[in-house]
C-alpha cells in the first residue's frame, strides 16, 4: 500500500511544491540519453516530473506507481497524454518492452519485503527488452541518512501557491537495521495536521548487487548520485 504522503489528496496536491527544485532529475534524462534509450519505464512515477522531463525529449515513456492520488496529479499536468500511466507496481505491466528501466529517488528503497523486491526485479527484467538497461538509486546505509531525521534538522516551511504556508518535520520512528521507519508530519495554514509513516530497506551494495545478478542482470557500474556524492549509489545493469 502506498503511503499517504503519495496517496492522500491533499498531500499529493502540494507533494511537487513540498520537494521543491528537482533538477536532480535532470541527470537521468542525460543518462536515458547516454544509454540511446527510446521507450522509458519510470517505476514509481509518484507525480509524474521525471515521466514528463523523458516525454518532454520525444520518448515513449510508460510510468507507474501504486498511488492513486499521485496519479491524478501526474494525468493533469501539462503534456500528461504522452505518457502511460499505470495504477500498479510493475507485476501491473503487460506488453511493455523498453530499453530503459528507471527508480529514482526512494523507489527501490520503498520495497521492503524480500518477495516483493525479487518479483520486481522478475518482472523489471521481463519488461527490458535483451540488453536493455536498469538504472536504480539508493541509500548508501554507510552515510547513516536517518540521523538527520529529526525536528530540528528537518524542519522548514514551504509556502504555498494558492497564499499561506505548510509546516513540516521529518522524525525516526524505529531503526532496525535494514529497515528504518519515520513519519512526516504536515501542519496546513488551516491548522489541519497530517502524517505519514514510510519504512525504507537500507540495501547495502553487495546486496543489491547480489540480487541484480540473482535475477538475470549484469552490473556494469555504481556511481554516486551526482545531488548527493557519498551518500546514495546509482547501479547501473542491463539484461542478460
Amino acid at each position: 500500500m502506498p503511503d499517504a504522503i503519495f496517496d492522500h489528496p491533499p498531500l499529493a496536491a502540494i507533494y511537487d511544491t513540498l520537494e521543491g527544485d528537482r533538477s536532480d532529475l535532470d541527470r537521468y534524462v542525460t543518462i536515458a540519453e547516454e544509454l540511446g534509450a527510446h521507450r522509458v519505464l519510470d517505476l514509481g512515477c509518484g507525480t509524474g516530473t521525471f515521466a514528463l522531463k523523458l516525454a518532454d525529449r520525444g520518448l515513449e515513456v510508460t510510468a507507474v506507481d501504486p498511488a492513486g492520488a499521485s496519479l491524478d496529479v501526474a494525468r493533469g499536468r501539462h503534456g500528461a497524454d504522452r505518457v502511460r500511466w499505470v495504477q500498479g507496481d510493475a507485476r501491473a505491466l503487460t506488453q511493455v518492452e523498453v530499453d530503459l528501466a528507471t527508480m529514482t529517488g526512494n523507489v527501490a528503497q520503498a520495497i521492503v519485503d524480500p518477495t516483493d523486491w525479487n518479483s520486481t526485479l522478475r518482472a523489471i527484467h521481463h519488461a527490458l527488452r535483451p540488453g536493455g538497461s536498469l538504472v536504480l538509486e539508493t541509500r548508501d546505509p554507510r552515510a547513516e541518512a536517518w540521523r538527520d531525521w529529526n525536528r530540528d534538522a528537518s524542519w522548514r516551511m514551504t509556502e504555498l501557491a494558492g497564499g499561506g504556508a505548510v509546516e513540516s518535520w521529518v522524525e525516526l520512528t524505529e531503526l532496525h537495521l535494514p529497515l528504518v521507519s519515520f513519519r512526516w508530519t504536515w501542519v496546513f495554514p488551516d491548522g489541519q495536521l497530517l502524517t505519514s509513516d514510510s519504512t525504507l530497506r537500507f540495501r547495502n551494495r553487495k546486496e543489491v548487487h547480489d540480487s541484480l545478478t540473482a535475477h538475470g542482470y549484469l552490473v556494469d557500474d555504481v556511481r554516486d548520485a551526482p545531488d548527493r556524492p557519498g551518500r546514495e549509489l546509482v547501479f547501473f545493469a542491463h539484461r542478460l
